[in-house]
């Protein structure tokens, strides 16, 4: 892998989750780490894919994050943008129907009713472009509230035995269910997980793809695109692991 430094500038290309990989979850990126990204800009491309809508990623990587990398894909590559400028989006009602979409969101909203939490907030469900994404606590809950759910969690595995439901409850409908971040998981069409931006960069002919994600275990929204046989997969325990290894890789 050091070797794949010393490659030309436009034929490697780093690819970067957002939460736990660039960022602390839901946190904003530091400054030494965007400007860190901005060195690493000077050696290879860069790019992001997060399973957030583009507004999310906008307020932790920055407003003008679309000018400061080459590639942005929100939405696992179903919202995508690159060089600055917009490439288009996929829409999850369309492929699915709306009858399969409202079967789901039910079904999970009645799972949800019945599950007894230390606290609950709003937005249990948001609708975005590709995807829906499912949070038992409720996406308005605050940091402190985030940080107990997860912990609860990891002891609970709510998460997990949701998903295991679901996916029992909607087998043969061509859904994904993958877990992500502190408090959610996301739903989406087979084959629209994070592999998906992998085919709208295919066009531009990289030698070498680097991907960095910390949820690269079987079920992890990074699991996939880590595994597949066209990234250099890398496994980060935080942000402070991600410049270790972008160190190791590129400034040696």
């Amino acid at each position: 892998m050091a070797e794949g430094a010393k490659e030309p500038n436009k034929s490697i290309l780093c690819l970067f989750d957002v939460d736990g990989t660039l960022t602390e979850s839901r946190q904003k990126i530091t400054l030494d780490m965007d400007k860190f990204i901005q060195r690493l800009r000077k050696k290879v491309k860069v790019g992001v894919v997060g399973g957030s809508d583009i507004d999310k990623i906008k307020e932790q990587l920055g407003g003008d994050v679309i000018s400061k990398v080459d590639y942005v894909f929100a939405e696992n590559g179903l919202v995508a943008y690159k060089a600055g400028k917009f490439l288009g989006k996929q829409s999850i009602q369309n492929h699915v129907g709306e009858e399969v979409l409202q079967n789901l969101i039910n079904y999970a909203l009645n799972y949800m009713a019945k599950i007894k939490l230390p606290k609950k907030r709003g937005t249990f469900i948001e609708f975005r472009n590709g995807m829906l994404n499912i949070s038992p606590v409720g996406r308005s809950c605050n940091q402190q509230e985030r940080n107990e759910f997860f912990e609860l969690d990891k002891q609970e595995k709510i998460r997990e035995k949701f998903v295991t439901d679901l996916q029992r409850e909607f087998a043969g409908k061509g859904l994904t269910f993958s877990i992500g971040g502190q408090i959610s998981f996301d739903v989406f069409p087979d084959g629209w997980d994070k592999r998906y931006c992998l085919g709208i960069l295919e066009s531009d002919n990289y030698k070498t793809i680097h991907f960095f994600g910390d949820k690269t275990l079987p079920g992890g929204n990074d699991y996939e695109i880590y595994s597949d046989a066209r990234t250099i997969g890398h496994s980060v325990t935080s942000p402070e692991d991600t410049w270790r290894i972008c160190d190791e890789l590129f400034f040696d």
